[in-house]
C-alpha cells in the first residue's frame, strides 16, 4: 500500500493560479479526484473579488453580494464528499431586491411569482402584472433551452445552440436574436419602470441593456429561482472552498506572485515564481484574466493564448465603496436595494463614452439588515455600488475619487438618505484599483463584453492550445458571476481529467 508521500509523487500534479472561485472550484475538484493540487494566488485571502475590508462594524464585503444558482455548490461540495450545508450557512431571501425611484415610488420583488404579479399590479396596473408574468415564462424558458447547450457545456457551438432554437422555433422567436435586452422590454412592458428594472440585471454580467443581446433576459430566471445569504459574508463561501481544499491535502499558497507559466516544446512544465523558485507541473489552470495571458504578463511563451481578448471590448467596472455607518433616512432598506436614475438609458451613454455618469443607478446592500428583529442603532455595514467604463474607455483621472464621492452622496441625498459619518474615499475601490488587483483586465470585473448576440461564444474556453494549460475563472466561459465562475472551474476540472484518460 502506498503511504501518503508515495501517492503524492505518483498522483498528476496540477498547480493552479488564482484563488477565486473559478480556481478554487477546480482545484477542489481536482483535489477529490485524486490529483496533487497546489492554488497560488498573490492576495493573502481566497476568494479573489469575494473580498472583504475592515470596518468598524467588522468586516464588510466589498464583492459579490448575491448568490444564485446554489445547486453549483451543491454539487462541488458532493463531488468532494461532503455537504455544503456542513462548511456555510445560507439563508434563501424571500424578498430579491427593494427598488427605488426618485418619483417615490418603490417596488418589492421576491421569490414568488404570484406575490410579485399583485405587487406590480398594485404599482403599475393590471396589465403590468400580466406582462409580468408572460415575461417571467419565457425568461423560464429561455433558461431552460440555454443551460445545457451553453453554461453546462465546456465547449458550447453555433451548431448546438441552432439544434436547440430548431427543436422549438417559438423560442427563436421570443430570444428576439436580433434585438438587444432594452428594445425587448420596451416591447414587453408597457410601464417604462418595469424596463428599466429588468434591463439592470445586464449589469449582473458587465453589459449595457441597450448593447446586450436580448437573450440575457434569461438572467432574471436565475435571480427569482432563488438568492442566498451567506451567514458572515459571500467571502465564508469562498473560506469553506479553500478549507474543504485543505482538508483534503490540497496546498493553498497566498501572498506569492506567479512570473510566468513555463512551457517547453507547446507542454506546460511549470511555473516560475517572483522569489525564482520554480514549480513542476503536469497541469496549469490559470484562474485569472485570460488577458494577463494575451498581453504578456505571464511571460512571452503563453502570449498567443486567449488572443482576442487583446483587442476585445471589455465588460464593464465598478466603483465600490464598502464602510460602516449610521444611515438617516425614511426609506426601509432591505438586504438588497437598487435606487434608479432618473433616465434608464443615460448612465449608459455616459459609461459607452468613457465618462462617469452624471445620473447614475445605485445598488446598495445593508449587509446588516435581515439578521436582526432588533431595531438597529449602531453602525451598520454598506457596499454600495456605481457601474464604472473599464479603463480601455476611459483613463483614470486626477479628481475621480472625489467626483465619484460627490456623485454618489448628492444622489442619495435626492433619495432621502445620507450616512454619519460620511464615506471618505479611503473606502472607495475605483476601476484602477481593479486592475492593481487583478492585473491584465483593464479594470474589467466580468472580462470580455456580453455585447452583442455571438459573444458568449467569443469567451476563452477551458482547455487551450498549449497542453497541459488550461483556463477556469469569470473571464473564461460560461462568464461572470459566482456560479458561472464556479462552472468554469468545474468545466476545467472535467477537461484536465477527459485528457488525462485520452492521453
Amino acid at each position: 500500500m502506498l503511504d501518503d508521500r508515495q501517492s503524492r509523487r505518483t498522483a498528476p500534479r496540477t498547480l493552479v493560479v488564482g484563488g477565486g472561485i473559478g480556481g478554487l472550484s477546480a482545484a477542489l475538484r481536482l483535489q477529490s479526484a485524486g490529483h496533487d493540487v497546489t492554488i497560488i494566488d498573490t492576495h493573502p485571502w481566497p476568494g479573489g473579488k469575494m473580498r472583504t475590508v475592515p470596518s468598524a462594524a467588522g468586516p464588510v464585503d466589498a464583492g459579490p453580494t448575491v448568490l444564485t444558482m446554489r445547486h453549483v455548490f451543491d454539487d462541488l461540495f458532493a463531488t468532494s464528499g461532503c455537504s455544503l450545508d456542513d462548511h456555510v450557512t445560507l439563508v434563501q431571501e424571500k424578498l430579491v431586491a427593494r427598488h427605488f425611484w426618485q418619483d417615490g415610488s418603490s417596488l418589492d420583488l421576491t421569490n414568488d411569482h404570484a406575490a410579485n404579479a399583485a405587487a406590480i399590479s398594485k404599482f403599475s396596473g393590471p396589465q403590468s402584472a400580466k406582462e409580468y408574468l408572460t415575461f417571467s415564462r419565457e425568461s423560464e424558458e429561455l433558461f431552460t433551452q440555454f443551460s445545457e447547450a451553453m453554461m453546462q457545456a465546456s465547449d458550447p457551438r453555433t451548431s448546438e445552440l441552432a439544434k436547440v432554437s430548431l427543436r422549438n422555433p417559438r423560442h427563436l422567436a421570443k430570444l428576439s436574436p436580433f434585438a438587444t435586452l432594452r428594445k425587448l422590454l420596451i416591447r414587453r412592458f408597457s410601464d417604462p419602470r418595469l424596463a428599466q428594472l429588468f434591463g439592470r440585471y445586464a449589469t449582473y454580467v458587465g453589459g449595457s441593456p441597450i448593447a446586450s443581446p436580448a437573450l440575457l433576459s434569461l438572467i432574471w430566471h436565475a435571480e427569482v429561482s432563488g438568492v442566498w445569504r451567506v451567514s458572515g459574508g459571500m467571502h465564508r463561501l469562498a473560506l469553506a472552498v479553500a478549507s474543504r481544499f485543505q482538508a483534503l491535502g490540497g496546498d493553498l499558497r497566498l501572498g506569492e506572485h506567479v512570473k510566468s507559466i513555463d512551457v517547453r516544446h507547446r507542454c506546460v512544465t511549470g511555473l516560475a515564481l517572483e522569489t525564482g523558485e520554480r514549480l513542476s507541473s503536469d497541469n496549469v489552470v490559470f484562474a485569472g484574466d485570460p488577458r494577463a495571458l494575451a498581453t504578456g504578463l505571464l511571460g512571452d511563451a503563453v502570449r498567443d493564448i486567449a488572443k482576442q481578448t487583446r483587442t476585445s471590448a471589455r465588460s464593464l467596472s465598478a466603483r465600490v465603496w464598502s464602510f460602516a455607518a449610521i444611515p438617516k433616512t425614511s426609506l426601509d432598506l432591505a438586504y438588497h436595494n437598487v435606487l434608479f436614475a432618473r433616465s434608464p438609458t443615460s448612465e449608459f451613454e455616459d459609461l459607452a463614452g468613457g465618462a462617469m455618469p452624471h445620473d447614475p443607478t445605485l445598488y446598495i446592500c445593508a449587509q446588516d439588515r435581515g439578521t436582526t428583529t432588533s431595531e438597529i442603532t449602531a453602525q451598520e455595514r454598506f457596499e454600495i455600488i456605481l457601474n464604472a467604463a473599464p479603463l480601455t474607455e476611459a483613463a483614470a483621472k486626477p479628481d475621480e475619487e472625489a467626483l465619484c464621492r460627490q456623485t454618489t452622496f448628492q444622489t442619495l441625498r435626492e433619495f432621502g438618505l445620507h450616512f454619519e459619518p460620511t464615506p471618505q474615499t479611503e473606502a472607495l475601490a475605483t476601476p484602477t484599483t481593479y486592475e492593481t488587483l487583478f492585473p491584465g483586465s483593464a479594470g474589467a470585473l466580468y472580462g470580455q463584453t456580453p455585447h452583442g448576440m455571438t459573444a458568449s461564444l467569443r469567451r476563452p474556453r477551458a482547455r487551450t492550445s498549449i497542453r497541459g494549460l488550461y483556463l477556469a475563472g469569470g473571464g473564461t466561459h460560461p462568464g461572470a458571476g459566482v456560479p458561472m465562475a464556479a462552472l468554469s472551474g468545474k468545466h476545467a476540472a472535467e477537461t484536465i481529467l477527459k485528457d488525462l484518460v485520452s492521453t
